[in-house]
């Protein structure tokens, strides 16, 4: 799809190059049209689909309401166990929603957004999912504090949106 829109945009400005129209713009008309369009591909190519995730975690990290412990999976896991750590994340968000609803927490809404929006992400990729017996399972990693399960929560998140 990336490349795709990368595409339609090149054949726009080469279709903008070539006609009457273009040459009938102003100069500057022509950059911000030029610029516009080769600055879109960009954006759309930069965007990591946990970027929301990713911000509702910078709102609970600090949170004093939740205290849990969680499986907490490695940062450095092997590339090819990426998926099951990620679910392991999204499933210990789970007993983090449990906890916000019994203690009524003033972040509830952030950790049920992370939740919805990592197993609809999760969900889609299930069809294509090819992970490695190798991989350990979500009980099998230490349980750390909230704290240390944020931290290595976005550092997983940051190293998949490179």
């Amino acid at each position: 799809q990336k490349t795709h829109l990368k595409s339609v945009c090149l054949q726009y400005q080469l279709h903008l190059l070539n006609s009457h129209f273009f040459s009938l713009l102003k100069n500057e008309m022509r950059l911000i049209i030029f610029f516009l369009c080769a600055y879109v591909p960009k954006t759309a190519a930069g965007h990591c689909k946990w970027a929301e995730v990713l911000k509702d975690l910078e709102q609970i990290k600090t949170s004093k309401d939740i205290d849990v412990s969680l499986y907490t999976a490695n940062t450095d896991e092997d590339v090819k166990c990426q998926e099951p750590v990620m679910r392991c994340f999204f499933l210990e968000t789970k007993v983090i929603l449990q906890e916000c609803f019994i203690k009524n927490c003033s972040k509830t809404q952030y950790v049920l957004n992370i939740w919805k929006n990592g197993n609809a992400s999760l969900e889609k990729n299930r069809l294509n999912s090819t992970s490695s017996a190798k991989c350990k399972e979500c009980e099998e990693y230490e349980e750390k504090n909230f704290t240390e399960f944020i931290q290595n929560f976005v550092k997983v998140i940051q190293k998949e949106c490179k």
